[in-house]
């Protein structure tokens, strides 16, 4: 079964998360605000902790100049989530995705082939979601070295 991928203009699929700590979000506590939603595999990995912390590098210009909030979403669990964002310093909430649903609902939950293993996993890939809860910008396949520059380029 083949997903299609979520475009500009489409409304985001209704889901529910837990947040790193421990409260529930929805799709619906996303209307109103401008969002960027970034799914990554692992915490601590080398590429994610690149990424994360590069959205930690330049929090104050995606929040304040661009008025975005920014959350990010990975299958680790809360207490993975907890321990993740305090060592590097995080300000942004972590979404746990131990079941994929967020993740399938995306359409970031896909087939990966790595050194001739085929095996199921997340496509780095980010969202910026409108106040209207639809799909603004949809960047699937996103490389964790330079990402978020060229978020910043594709926002300005």
């Amino acid at each position: 079964m083949t997903q299609s991928l979520l475009k500009a203009g489409d409304p985001i699929p209704p889901f529910a998360a837990t947040l790193d700590d421990g409260r529930e979000i929805a799709s619906d506590d996303l209307t109103g605000k401008r969002t960027v939603l970034y799914f990554y595999p692992k915490n601590d990995t080398p590429g994610c902790t690149t990424e994360a912390c590069d959205f930690r590098d330049h929090f104050a210009r995606l929040t304040h100049t661009l008025g975005l909030q920014i959350l990010g979403v990975s299958p680790d669990s809360v207490a993975s989530h907890t321990r993740f964002k305090t060592k590097h310093q995080l300000p942004f909430p972590l979404l746990s995705d131990p079941d994929h649903s967020l993740a399938t609902a995306f359409g970031v939950w896909q087939e990966k082939k790595r050194y001739g293993k085929t095996s199921m996993g997340i496509v780095r890939s980010t969202f910026v979601i409108a106040p209207d809860g639809t799909i603004e910008k949809a960047f699937y396949n996103v490389r964790a070295t330079g990402h978020v520059e060229n978020l910043l380029k594709a926002l300005s």
